[in-house]
């Protein structure tokens, strides 16, 4: 009896091969489309029929979620009046692997004498379909994974992944960041975390040393907060105490990437959190959105900001960590 497991990996396989093959077809035309769906002045209308339908849904669902007004019309109730969902300034995406869905082929005069712009996403650029429409995307593929060539499998694959190709492309070129993404996910979890502030999810337990604290002392210091980092405060004149105050100048930052460069670059560790502090960090207030802090910390590829009172305050009241805005669990 073949080995089920061995088989799984070995049609992962196939479909990732024919998925390589239709990656290297990609030209200028893919860059066309998404200028046409990016410049639209209504919305992108997505129709499809059966298993492809399905995956013309989902296509939809992902421009609509992500900053490109959409919707899916199932074809067969389109040409039973759900057409009158579009209009003229829409661009139609017409999902089919055939390119010879009579449903399909239904709708593409209606469209036309509407004067919307029409794109098909097809496995057969020779088809009725492909003929018909303004522009072409390719997602042929030579064979399903079926063993029968029957079941849309390679297929449907393609098509979901063309169609997040457009997405992420699209995208980009909207600049769609973090606070997007919260608005139009109010209902999920990260969304709710999107909007909520910085205050609410921040914690005040804030690892902070001297700037002539031991090396031995600030490991401990990080080590004792579970954050990756501490702030590094210079000495008042005359001060004694060992611990720095809210109140005290933070001049630095010392992070787990400090950490790493100064056993590599130190052969004796008689060395203070000046040796190994960096100068400059990044902070944000305590009521701005945690969208924004994400924002920050996407921008500069760091995990944690120090949390000030305002925006014009400095002294650091709070950290607000990734693991605090998204929980990876």
């Amino acid at each position: 009896m073949t080995d089920i497991a061995q088989r799984a990996k070995d049609i992962f396989r196939e479909e990732i091969r024919e998925l390589t093959a239709l990656a290297d077809t990609i030209d200028s035309s893919f860059a066309e489309v998404v200028d046409v769906l990016y410049t639209c002045k209504g919305k992108i209308v997505v129709t499809g029929i059966g298993k492809t339908g399905i995956i013309g849904h989902k296509i939809a669902s992902s421009f609509a979620s992500t900053g490109t007004p959409a919707i899916f019309v199932n074809a067969a109730e389109a040409v039973h009046g759900d057409l009158g969902m579009v209009s003229k300034d829409d661009v139609v995406l017409l999902v089919s692997n055939s390119g010879a869905t009579n449903e399909i082929l239904a709708v593409i005069d209606p469209l036309h004498q509407m004067g919307c712009r029409l794109i098909a996403m097809t496995g057969n650029m020779q088809s009725p379909l492909a003929q018909r429409c303004d522009l072409v995307l390719s997602v042929h593929v030579d064979k399903e994974v079926c063993p029968l060539g029957l079941a849309p499998t390679t297929s449907t694959t393609a098509t979901l992944l063309m169609g997040d190709a457009l997405m992420v492309c699209l995208m980009e070129k909207r600049h769609f960041q973090a606070e997007n993404f919260a608005v139009y996910h109010p209902g999920g979890a990260l969304g709710r975390k999107l909007l909520g502030r910085v205050d609410n999810h921040m914690t005040q337990s804030v690892p902070r040393v001297f700037t002539d604290t031991s090396f031995r002392d600030l490991v401990r210091e990080m080590t004792a907060h579970h954050l990756g980092m501490t702030m590094v405060y210079e000495h008042s004149s005359g001060q004694t105490t060992t611990q720095p105050a809210v109140t005290d100048r933070c001049v630095g930052i010392i992070t787990d990437g400090d950490l790493r460069r100064a056993i590599q670059k130190y052969d004796d560790l008689h060395i203070v959190a000046a040796d190994v502090m960096t100068p400059s960090y990044k902070r944000i207030a305590k009521n701005a959105l945690l969208s924004e802090a994400l924002a920050i910390m996407d921008k500069f590829n760091i995990t944690t900001l120090a949390v000030t009172e305002s925006p014009e305050t400095e002294a650091i009241i709070g950290i607000i960590s990734i693991h605090h805005i998204i929980d990876f669990a």
